[in-house]
């Protein structure tokens, strides 16, 4: 029998486009069956707030309209499609707790299912996963 692959994802901001990257990699990965582990720190943080809605930033921004319509059109789910996803999916969802001092943000503010964690608990699921990326 072999070892479930581990995919662990740290998440720093909170822009749309790099709000759906995490998700899509999350949730595909869960059901390629690893066991998958999305770190939210600093404005990444703000995508695990209750009724979160991510948007464009910069010279984008009056563009998410027009991406989250497109994405519709081709059947894409939205972030907070794939964010439920990955809950019924298993995938772990994490909050830094220094992020949430900095910023913050009280655990009563979370989505339910996220667990709060710091940077060495973290780091040591890192260290043990096969796969680990920086968004």
């Amino acid at each position: 029998m072999t070892e479930k692959k581990r995919l662990a994802i740290v998440v720093s901001e909170n822009s749309l486009d790099k709000a759906m990257m995490p998700m899509i990699l999350g949730t595909t990965g869960a059901s390629l069956d690893a066991e998958v582990h999305l770190f939210f720190t600093f404005w990444g943080l703000f995508l695990l707030k209750k009724d979160y809605k991510p948007k464009l930033k910069g010279m984008m921004a009056p563009f998410t309209g027009m991406m989250v319509k497109q994405m519709k059109s081709k059947n894409i789910p939205g972030y907070s499609e794939l964010l439920e996803q990955a809950r019924e999916l298993g995938v772990k969802l994490y909050a830094c707790s220094t992020s949430m001092e900095i910023m913050g943000v009280k655990k009563e503010d979370l989505i339910d299912g996220v667990e709060v964690l710091g940077a060495t608990a973290f780091l040591k699921i890192a260290f043990e996963s096969d796969v680990t990326l920086f968004i």
